[in-house]
Formats: C-alpha cells, structure tokens, sequence
C-alpha cells in the first residue's frame, strides 16, 4: 500500500559572484555523477532571481526535496531563499577543498556554511545540515543518502491525516494529549465516535470482498492451527470498514493512519478484538495505534517514513523475572538485568515482526467480559507470539500540557529469549533503561506507549525531530553523563 511518500531529489548548487562559478559547477557535476536519482539542476544561483528560477526548475522536475550545494563560499541570502521559495525539505553542504589549486580553485565553502546557518536562523527557515557538512562529492553523497529518510518523514507528515474512533476507554488519561501541536506540525486530524465506526461496519457485513480478505487472511495465520479461524469473516468486514473509510476520508491528504477505540465496549458492540486487523494494516503501512493514541499513531507514522519497513507500539509493559535474567541472558548478553524490560501489546504487532505468530485471544480482556465462559469468544482476534529479536528503536513524539511537543529515542535490541507469556511481546534490552525510566520516562511525563522501529534509526528520528522543531529530545544517557534531575549522589 502506497502510504509514505516517494522523496524525489534535486540538487541546486549556488556560487559567490566573486568566486569562480565554474569550481560550484565542476564540483555539482562531480556530485551527480556519483549520486543516484538525483535531479540536477542547472541553473547556478548567484542572485534572488536565479534562486526563484532555481526552485522553479526543480518543481518543474518533480522534486519534493531539495539539496543545495556551497560549491564555493555561496551567495547568502540568495542560498538561503531557496528554502523559503521551495515548498518542501531542504538540505545544505558544502564542498571540501582538494579538487585543484588553493588559489582559482580555492571555494571557501567551509567559512560560507556559516554565514548560511547564520541566514537561515535569522530568516526563521528550517533547513537540514548534517553533522559535519562539509565534504567531498563521496561524502556529500552520502550525506544525501541520510537525508532521504529525514525528507521522507517531513514530506509524510506534511500529508498526513490521523483518523481516530473514540473516545478513549474510562480512566486512561495516559495517552490523552492535545490536538493543536498536531496542527503545528502540519498534520490533519479527524476524530469519530465508536458510533460512526460500528454505523458502517454494519453496513459491510455482505460486502462481496470478505471471502477474499479471509483467505488471505487464513493463509497469513495458518487455517489449519487457527483454533480462532471462526471470527476471521467479521476481521475481514471490519478490515474492508477501515480501508473504505480511509480511501473515502483522506479527504486532501495524501497519507492516513488511525488511533482507534479498542475496549472494553468494542468487544461487546462488534463482537471480537481489533488487533489482528491493526496488525495487518500496520505491516502494509497505515498505523492504526491502540486506545486512541494519537501521538503513537503519529510516532509509528514517522517509524515508517524513516525506516521504509513495519513498525509497532508496545506497552513498557513489565520487569523482566530474575528467574529469566538468570537463566537465559546474564553471562549472554551484556546487559543488567535493570537494563532489561518487557515491550508487550494484546496482539498488534505485523506476523512478519513475530517469531511464532498465532491468533489468540485477550487474556486480561476475558477475565472482565467473559469470564465464565470456557472459550472466548468476543475476545478472539489478537495476533500473538514473541517479537523476532534484533535491533530497534524505541522512540515518541508526544503532546504536551502546554501545547508544546516533546520526545524521546533510544537504541536497543530485543533480546532472542522466550517472553513466557502472552500476546505481542519481547524482552528488550536498553542500556541504562533503569536510569532512562526514572528521569526521561517518568520525569518527562511519558505515557506507557512507546513506538517501536526495527533496526538502529535514532540518528534519523532525530534528525526528524530536530526538523520538526522539537527541542526536547531525551535519549538513554550513558553512565557518567547525568539527567537534568538526576541525584549525582546515588
């Protein structure tokens, strides 16, 4: 399913009037023949005009982003003006010595990358400068290849419509938060009651399309072991409620994800749990976060842009017993057992991110809905097994009180070590979680969803972050480098 956006790049260089524009032109010409799918354009801006006939010619192009390359010391506000007549996310770099002579074919591309960074600051433009910008056509290539996850996400969010169906459930004020940062941000957002959602949920229960969707379903769950396989048809009715909803209410926007009700009224009104059917939709791009979380639909949202892959949220749900710590990680991986966690959701984690993945039901659902009942029935349609283990990031983007934004990012793994227990979970290791929890988590006031992004992408989602204008950006802080609020005393 087509829900990130595709990030097509063009280049423009810039040069001083006082510098040879022929060393911006050799060196963008040297960057193009390195750099793939790159759109060059051939207008070298040395004044406003060309800057306005610049950006013109990319738009024209196609490009949604742009990379502006100080071939030379760079005409400043020119160069600077090109973020404010582009409509999309922008890079600058500039070009290391070492291609010819220090007297014709010295550029001084390292001094003008700070008067650019100067500009764009009094300009207020947002512009993405890597962490050292300046480097030869290999380098700067690169440069661009860690900048296309980063435009990615913008171009996402810059299209995004976040759908929820609510309200949340009683007494979860955890994942509350306020709306307007999302518009700040310059996502869309659509809240629907419960009502709405099971007013056309009944009105697909023919719909010709539920055989199909079951078979896939059967063959992605595995029929012949699915003790379960009764409430696929109603999966796959309230699959097709939320695929329509989603193509008849974007609305302008190009990309959508949900935050949707889940409990306690959703099982006894439509009569199953809604995990599998998140799980599903998740692995093909669209987020649907549990309990109305809108901030974890937009975290996993931005998960997606930046990693291309699936995503899911998880509870920080439980401590690791020290049974477990014992027997199956001290002396085999290198982490305490504080450093230690269980990351646990009722079943909407993609099959393809499982080990083992099987339709259950939701255990701490039936103790309260069904209890006398020997097998559940309103409580089927969760999609459980032990995460794969590997490497992740554990990250959020959440609201705040005061209407501000905040985060957090943290690289971890989740360890290959049976969870012995139920639903979506895996053991993740975090170094320094114990004092990550107490002083980012707790301290900052995050709720218990977290965003999970397999494989090592917190250079990106900070860069994300920083992009959007987040300022507080907490990380797992090695030891010997102390939190704001920190006891150094302990």
């Amino acid at each position: 399913m087509n829900n990130i956006p595709q990030v097509r790049l063009g280049l423009i260089a810039v040069s001083r009037n006082c510098f040879p524009a022929a060393l911006s032109i050799r060196r963008r010409e040297a960057l193009v023949a390195i750099s793939k799918n790159l759109y060059e354009c051939k207008i070298t801006v040395e004044n406003e005009i060309e800057a306005r006939q610049a950006v013109a010619d990319v738009k024209a192009a196609g490009c949604n982003a742009l990379a502006v390359l100080l071939g030379n010391f760079g005409p400043e506000t020119p160069e600077t003006l090109i973020a404010r007549f582009f409509d999309g996310p922008v890079m600058y770099a500039a070009s290391a010595e070492g291609d010819g002579d220090l007297f014709d074919g010295r550029g001084d591309a390292f001094c003008g990358m700070l008067n650019c960074s100067y500009n764009l600051g009094i300009r207020s433009l947002k512009a993405y400068v890597p962490a050292y910008p300046v480097g030869t056509a290999e380098e700067i290539a690169r440069m661009i290849e860690d900048f296309v996850p980063v435009a990615r996400a913008i171009l996402g969010l810059s299209g995004l419509k976040i759908i929820t169906f609510g309200p949340r459930p009683d007494d979860f004020l955890a994942c509350n938060a306020p709306i307007k940062p999302l518009f700040d941000l310059g996502v869309e957002i659509e809240e629907n009651s419960e009502l709405d959602l099971l007013a056309v949920f009944n009105k697909h229960k023919d719909d010709p399309r539920i055989p199909q969707v079951v078979e896939d379903m059967k063959k992605e769950t595995g029929a012949e072991r699915n003790r379960y396989a009764g409430v696929l048809p109603q999966l796959a009715q309230y699959e097709l409620t939320l695929l329509d909803w989603m193509q008849e209410h974007k609305g302008a926007r190009e990309y959508v994800a949900f935050a949707n009700k889940c409990w306690p009224a959703f099982q006894t009104e439509f009569g199953f749990m809604p995990c599998y059917v998140n799980s599903r939709l998740t692995g093909q791009g669209v987020p649907i976060s549990c309990e109305v979380d809108i901030y974890g639909a937009l975290s996993e949202y931005i998960g997606v842009c930046v990693s291309g892959k699936e995503v899911t949220l998880l509870d920080i749900n439980n401590t690791v017993p020290a049974s477990i710590y014992d027997r199956s990680i001290k002396g085999k991986y290198d982490v305490r057992h504080n450093e230690t966690f269980m990351g646990f959701h009722c079943g909407n984690t993609a099959c393809k991110l499982l080990k083992d993945p099987h339709m259950g039901y939701q255990l701490i659902m039936k103790r309260g809905l069904e209890p006398d009942l020997p097998e559940p029935d309103i409580t089927r349609g969760t999609m459980e097994g032990d995460i794969k283990p590997g490497d992740i990031t554990f990250y959020r983007l959440q609201g705040a009180a005061d209407t501000g934004v905040k985060a957090y990012i943290a690289q971890g793994e989740v360890l290959d070590v049976p969870t012995e227990s139920f639903g979506g979970i895996g053991i993740i290791a975090i170094h320094e979680m114990d004092r990550f929890y107490r002083y980012a988590l707790i301290a900052k006031r995050f709720p218990h969803h977290g965003a999970v992004a397999f494989g090592k992408h917190g250079r990106a989602l900070f860069d994300v972050m920083q992009y959007l204008g987040v300022r507080d950006i907490s990380f797992n802080q090695p030891k010997g480098m102390l939190y704001q609020d920190e006891n150094p005393f302990a």
